[in-house]
């Protein structure tokens, strides 16, 4: 009994140690790319709150203000009305919009964009995939994406909806 204890312990010790070592190693010497002005943003496909799937390589043509936000951060919460009132303005232009929720329960984001009455395209990233992908921290974190779908400008913290027309004014094909 007590050497299968023993055995027991030691690979669950030896398990942790092998997790801890991975840990270390992905983070201290594998280089993680850090998305950068002038790179081509990465395609992913989203569900929004219609059951649409929303993919960005389908925006081709047109300026994307691609905005990372939480129903929890207040920044995010001040700065969503400006989004709404200048993509109103803008989406005749050819600049779209698309607000990737940060993994929050569907109803939770509902209640947020009813609340709000936003018109845009709103997905939630259940997984993190995309939000691991654009390297988000902090929130909220906005990215302006070309025609061509190069990152013209990455934008943290609060904006003002003075910011945002300027920002959807950069984009617009």
């Amino acid at each position: 009994m007590k050497e299968k204890r023993f055995w027991l312990r030691t690979v669950i010790l030896a398990i942790m140690l092998a997790a801890i070592g991975y840990t270390i190693y992905s983070n201290v010497f594998v280089e993680k790319k850090a998305i950068q002005v002038g790179d081509s943003a990465p395609d992913f496909v989203l569900t929004d709150l219609n059951g649409n799937k929303i993919q960005l390589s389908d925006y081709r043509g047109k300026g994307v203000f691609l905005n990372f936000w939480g129903t929890w951060c207040k920044p995010c919460e001040k700065e969503m009305p400006y989004i709404n009132s200048q993509y109103n303005v803008y989406k005749n232009e050819g600049v779209e919009v698309i607000a990737v929720n940060v993994g929050e329960a569907k109803v939770t984001v509902q209640t947020f964009v009813d609340r709000f009455q936003l018109t845009f395209p709103v997905v939630i990233d259940q997984q993190d995939q995309v939000m691991n992908a654009y390297d988000i921290n902090p929130l909220p974190t906005t990215f302006l994406i070309d025609k061509d779908g190069k990152i013209v400008d990455i934008i943290t913290g609060t904006m003002t909806e003075e910011d945002v027309k300027k920002y959807m004014e950069r984009i617009k094909p």
